[in-house]
Formats: structure tokens, sequence, C-alpha cells
């Protein structure tokens, strides 16, 4: 069997593509904010992260000093601590995307504070508020970790911690959490958002896994054409995908002709059998899922 790979088409323009991250990320952190300030707050109630300990310190300063300070202003000091000492201990090679959304949170929050009002706007149970909480966090920071951001809080603290110890960061980041919710309990919170928080945790992390588990789940095409090559072209220049031409022989008919391969994410699934349609409807088409991809255009691989 032999094969041949047709070569990539030039991706877009890049000005195009860093505006398009960019954009995405600046909705990420806009729903993930509108998660904490709509859900988390009007029921009274924390969970992890950065934004978990800005509602603490929050409520702290507002018990014992009567300082009514935002939250978004708080998670911006946090953060702002937090990237001065993992510069001084890891470096200073943070992205810039990481600062971008750290930035884009604490704006969003703040303004969401302004407008949404201080009650339970929603008026619904607690336990489902913060469950709803939950998930719109957890979609906002997915989207947002999709294209290279991040929230910056427990994944800073992660990454300085796993540089002295050999401790996986999902774990720093769970205990760092529990502590962050548990810390609630000293500042007037009750048992009962204690417990919330620890659920909204769980979702929280759930819905990220899913989202992002997702977005890496790739299909396998195998496309039989006396058309290939127009299916080659298409796919390569219309929708930039690499295929690969592999030699076959038909079992009956013992004709000899190139079958087509191509891999690509899900989402791109349907666009691909639409041209395959558009340029032979009668083309043998198969499809199946595979669990993971590497190389160009997919994740990296690592060992």
């Amino acid at each position: 069997m032999t094969t041949s790979t047709t070569k990539l088409k030039p991706q877009k323009s890049g000005i195009m593509n860093t505006l398009k991250e960019y954009l995405i990320m600046t909705i990420g952190m806009c729903i993930y904010s509108f998660g904490w300030i709509g859900c988390v707050l009007p029921a009274k109630s924390t969970s992890g992260a950065a934004s978990g300990l800005a509602i603490v310190i929050s409520t702290a300063l507002e018990n014992t000093l009567g300082w009514d300070v935002k939250i978004g202003t708080i998670v911006l000091c946090i953060n702002v601590v937090l990237l001065i000492a993992a510069g001084l201990i890891l470096g200073w090679n943070f992205g810039i995307k990481t600062i971008y959304c750290i930035i884009m949170l604490s704006m969003s929050m703040n303004v969401w504070q302004d407008i949404l009002p201080t009650d339970d706007f929603l008026h619904i149970d607690r336990f489902l508020s913060m469950c709803i909480g939950g998930v719109i966090t957890g979609f906002g920071v997915a989207i947002a970790l999709m294209q290279g951001g991040s929230a910056g809080g427990t994944d800073i603290v992660a990454m300085i911690i796993n540089k002295f110890r050999a401790i996986s960061y999902g774990r720093v980041i769970f205990v760092l959490d529990l502590l962050i919710i548990a810390s609630s309990l000293t500042v007037g919170f009750s048992i009962d958002a204690a417990i919330y928080g620890y659920i909204m945790t769980l979702v929280f992390g759930y819905t990220v896994d899913m989202i992002l588990a997702g977005n890496k789940q790739s299909s396998q095409v195998f496309i039989i054409s006396p058309k290939y090559e127009e299916i080659t072209r298409a796919l390569n220049l219309e929708l930039g995908r690499g295929v690969t031409l592999i030699e076959s022989e038909g079992g009956y008919t013992h004709n000899h002709t190139k079958m087509v391969m191509v891999v690509c994410n899900n989402r791109e699934t349907p666009a691909v059998m639409k041209y395959v349609k558009n340029i032979d409807p009668n083309a043998f088409m198969t499809v199946a899922s595979v669990m993971g991809v590497y190389g160009q255009g997919f994740q990296p691989i690592k060992l």
C-alpha cells in the first residue's frame, strides 16, 4: 500500500485568527463572570478559584471594616500578586492571553456587579442556582481554554508548587479549592453554603472536562470515488484539511483507484460530507470516531 499526502492550505490571516481568539476569550470571561455574579453571589455562597477567594475576602472586608470592594477588583489584585510571585519564581514567560483573560475577568465581574440586582433575581432554589453557576462558569472557562487562555488564580499557584513538588496540577487545584471553600466558614458563611460550594466545584470541573473532551474528539473519514481528485482539492483548499490518498483495489471489480482519508474535528465532519455530496452523491464514505489525533493541526505528541 502506497500513500501520498497533499500539502496543507496556508492558514487564514494570522491577524483575523488572533482577533477571533481574543473575541472568544472575551466572551468566555464574560460568561464566567456572569456565572459568579449572577448565580453564586445571590446564593450567598462561594466556591474555589481566585473568584471564590475574592468573595471570601470581600465578605471579610465588609464585615470587619465596612468596605464594599467589588469582586472583580479583588480578583485582579489576587492575580497580580500571583503573577508577580510566579514571575520571580518561574520566570517572566507568561502568555499574554492569560494576562488578557485576567483583566477581562476582573472588568466583566465589576460590570456585572453594577448591572445585576444584588438579590436573587433568578428566583430559583439555592442548590439549583449553584449548579447552574457551575455549568455557566465551566462553559465560560472551557471556551477560553480552547483558545489558549486561562483565568489564572489557582492555576498559577499549581504551577509554582509543581516546580518544587511532583504533584499533579489537578490535585493541587482541588486541594486549594477545598481550602478556599473551607475558609468561607471563618467569615460567616454557613455549612450549607460550603457544601453548595463543593457541589459547584464538582459541576464546574465536570462541565470543563466535558466541553474540552468534546472539542478534542475527531473523526476519520474514508472516501472512495472516481472523483477523488476533485474531493481532495475541495477538502484541501476549502476546508483547509490535509488528506491522504491510499492506493486501493475493488474486491469484486478489481478496479484500481485511490481512497481519500481525512481526519478532522467532529464539528468539521458535516462540512466534509457536504463537500463530498456536492461533488459525487454516489461516493462511498465511512466515518469513524478516533480516540486521539496527534501532530500538525491537532494535539501535540506527549509522552
